[in-house]
């Protein structure tokens, strides 16, 4: 399959006259510009006006989304935190069953596509019964999640979640976070059951390990998943809230992020999620590392985490990306536009993260098309021969960009319009979205209109 593109983004930065070609398998077989427009238009598959590398959603928990909206009303507490939402997802949790999250799943993955990601890195923890017993297989739900990906198309990147303990002090898991537990023995067979999926999914999926959490994982299992992960993908939470922090350092003797660097080689395969509560000192460490910051800014400013510090960790060499995470809204547009107007209302200033040379939008949509990528460990988010066609397409036709080249067309993508510019989406090849629309979204979108009816009269 041949792309002829009008205008692109590639490594070395915007060209004319592009033409892509694809292989069977889904990777880019090559790549010129400049060529000569009316030939490679003649010969071409598809005639787009603006080409750009799509990113992957980093971090995602699908079932979320069919909450979405239900945690907006105060509790009894004087004050609504992330920890009094919490208790409402759990309950949410205890009336799901497998056939209801595929359906979420695959809704969800629609959803991102439609957005302009092509994979979804799913931070899986839900694993067993309402009560906490295992289905007949371990691995039932993790094999859910791949079964939405076939209906959806989407590229995957499944994290089965380990989940231990309610806190720090090791205390059992209550209700809701019941479905979530295993000790590691458990968890290595789940992951294994997991893994075995792999060759009934497309080529480009692929699996990885998540410890949730320094809260939920003992200090020995976080030693044993760190070495199941091997040089695959590994996220965890960090420094998510400050009570998180502060029962860390109590129990810990260190800061969450202080003692994860203290106590682990942290490279480039590692993907911290959130890490909204970080020193100075922190943020510098972590950038360091080569590992990626899973920033969900949407979600961040849903529950009142905080705000990143991603000024100072990009001025450092940081690397980041963005996922959807509670998938209250998906939206690629906006998760990059929150996370830029985080920093200038924090900082009072404007055009945060640009430099002389590349534009707001610019910056912030490379940082996080190789952040995706590499937290995926995904071959893709460059339009390059032997990387995945992840690819999405921008309206050229939109009055928001008529006349508009270069970094401009981020820009205006970002900050003056939003993800109704995206057209066409390719996901390692697969054309799935057209004409802005999902070519199963009818199927999807009935199949989730039926579970979430039910959803709603039960919860």
């Amino acid at each position: 399959m041949k792309i002829y593109a009008d205008t692109a983004l590639l490594p070395e930065g915007w060209k004319s006259n592009v033409l892509v070609e694809i292989d069977k398998v889904g990777r880019i077989a090559s790549l010129s510009s400049d060529v000569e427009a009316a030939k490679a238009k003649a010969t071409a598959d598809h005639r787009v006006p603006i080409l750009l590398p799509a990113p992957a959603n980093l971090h995602s928990h699908a079932f979320q989304r069919a909450m979405a909206g239900m945690s907006e009303r105060r509790g009894a507490e004087a004050l609504d935190t992330f920890w009094t939402w919490r208790q409402i997802m759990y309950r949410f949790l205890d009336i799901l069953k497998p056939d209801d999250i595929e359906t979420i799943a695959a809704f969800v993955q629609m959803e991102m596509l439609e957005a302009g990601y092509a994979c979804n890195v799913e931070f899986h923890y839900v694993h067993h019964q309402p009560d906490g017993t295992p289905y007949a297989a371990l691995a039932e739900l993790s094999h859910r999640i791949g079964a939405a990906s076939l209906d959806s198309g989407i590229g995957l990147t499944l994290l089965p979640v380990l989940y231990q303990y309610g806190g720090c002090d090791k205390r059992p898991l209550g209700p809701g976070q019941i479905r979530f537990g295993n000790d590691f023995e458990r968890f290595a067979k789940l992951h294994q059951g997991a893994t075995a999926m792999l060759p009934n999914l497309p080529v480009d999926s692929a699996i990885g390990v998540a410890p949730h959490s320094l809260r939920a994982v003992g200090q020995d299992a976080l030693r044993d998943a760190v070495q199941l992960a091997g040089s695959g993908p590994l996220h965890m939470h960090l420094a998510e809230q400050v009570k998180e922090v502060e029962e860390v350092e109590a129990a810990w003797g260190a800061r969450p992020t202080d003692w994860l660097l203290a106590n682990h080689q942290v490279a480039e395969n590692w993907c911290l999620i959130h890490c909204t509560q970080m020193t100075d000192a922190e943020t510098d460490a972590l950038a360091a590392t080569g590992a990626i910051a899973g920033l969900c800014p949407i979600t961040e400013s849903s529950l009142g985490d905080g705000i990143f510090n991603g000024v100072r960790y990009l001025s450092k060499g940081g690397r980041l990306g963005v996922g959807s995470d509670s998938n209250i809204r998906i939206s690629l547009s906006e998760e990059l536009r929150t996370f830029e107007y985080s920093q200038r209302l924090r900082d009072r200033c404007r055009a945060s993260v640009a430099t002389t040379e590349r534009s707001t939008g610019r910056v912030l949509f490379e940082a996080v098309t190789a952040g995706g990528a590499q937290a995926a460990g995904r071959k893709s988010g460059r339009i390059e021969e032997g990387a995945w066609a992840d690819l999405l397409v921008l309206d050229g036709k939109s009055l928001m960009l008529d006349g508009v080249k270069g970094d401009e067309i981020l820009d205006m993508f970002i900050f003056a319009a939003d993800d109704r510019l995206v057209t066409d989406v390719w996901s390692a090849g697969r054309h799935l979205v057209k004409d802005g629309c999902h070519v199963a979204s009818d199927s999807i979108r009935s199949r989730y209109r039926e579970v979430m009816t039910r959803l709603r009269q039960e919860f």
